[in-house]
Formats: C-alpha cells, sequence, structure tokens
C-alpha cells in the first residue's frame, strides 16, 4: 500500500449527519441547563451559541445543525447578525458569516427577513430570528435620563360638584 497525500485523505473525511449528532448530544452536553422548577422538568435550555431560543431541540441547535442563525447585540447600540457557511465545516474561525446592522428596526428586520428566509437559508427560523432581533434592540435602547413629566391631565378635586 501505498501512501496518500494530504489532499486525498481531505476527499476521504465523512462529515457526520446533523441527526446522528443531535442523538448524541440531546440529552447530555456542557450546554445543557435542566430547569425543575414547580414539578415540571419538560422544558430544557440550552447555553450554546446560534441557538435564537436557547431551547434544547434539534430545529435550534447550534450544534446538530449546518445553517444557523445567530443574533447578538453589539457594540455602539448595533446589532449582530451571523449566520454558518456551510462549506467552512472544518475551520472554525471563518465558519461564521457577521454583518453589524446599525439602522432603525424596520430595515433591520428587513435584512434579517432577507437573510433568513427570502435567501432560501433557513426559512423556519424567520419567526425567531425576527423575534430575538426584537428582544435584543429593545434591550439596546438606553433609557432617557432626566426630570420625569408631570400628568398633565386634570385631576378631579374633592368636595366641588
Amino acid at each position: 500500500m501505498g501512501r496518500t497525500s494530504p489532499s486525498r485523505l481531505k476527499e476521504k473525511m465523512a462529515t457526520v449527519p446533523g441527526q446522528l449528532v443531535w442523538e448524541i448530544v440531546k440529552k447530555n452536553n456542557s450546554f445543557l441547563v435542566k430547569q425543575f422548577g414547580r414539578g415540571t422538568q419538560s422544558i430544557q435550555f440550552s447555553r450554546e451559541t446560534n441557538n435564537l431560543y436557547n431551547l434544547n431541540s434539534f430545529k435550534y441547535s447550534g450544534l446538530a445543525n449546518k445553517k444557523t442563525v445567530t443574533i447578538q447585540p453589539g457594540k455602539d447600540l448595533s446589532v449582530l447578525l451571523a449566520t454558518t457557511k456551510t462549506k467552512k465545516q472544518n475551520k472554525p474561525a471563518s465558519v461564521l458569516h457577521k454583518s453589524l446592522m446599525k439602522k432603525e428596526f424596520r430595515r433591520m428586520a428587513n435584512a434579517v427577513e432577507n437573510q433568513v428566509a427570502d435567501n432560501y437559508y433557513r426559512r423556519d427560523l424567520k419567526k425567531a430570528a425576527l423575534a430575538r432581533l426584537s428582544a435584543v434592540h429593545r434591550s439596546l435602547k438606553v433609557a432617557k435620563s432626566g426630570v420625569k413629566k408631570r400628568n398633565r391631565q386634570a385631576t378631579k378635586i374633592r368636595g366641588m360638584k
């Protein structure tokens, strides 16, 4: 048997299907958070990246799916939208395609819709991505400090008819 070149080894490397990865990691992984509140243990959360709802399910899993979407707060009141590149799965440093959004909410929502649903990327994550965008955008709003305005509505004076 002769030696194989490194380029031939790359061709022979197989990728593991997402369903198999999910069956391995669904009950025991380092990101799993089990909540046992009020006698229910049906809801399990996950702290993994690329998980929009932070739920422990195959649909939202960042470990088991090749195509994932991440929406996180960025610097200077901006929102970071990141999607995974499917052809760079073996290169963790360059696996994410990141885009920073600093526009008003409606334009950011249209950009997220275009990237996730209209681009045939992950149509099933459209609702979750928009919900995450809304939550992140709401958390970035700065509370206005200063004197609170008084209520200018007329008040009833007791004893007068």
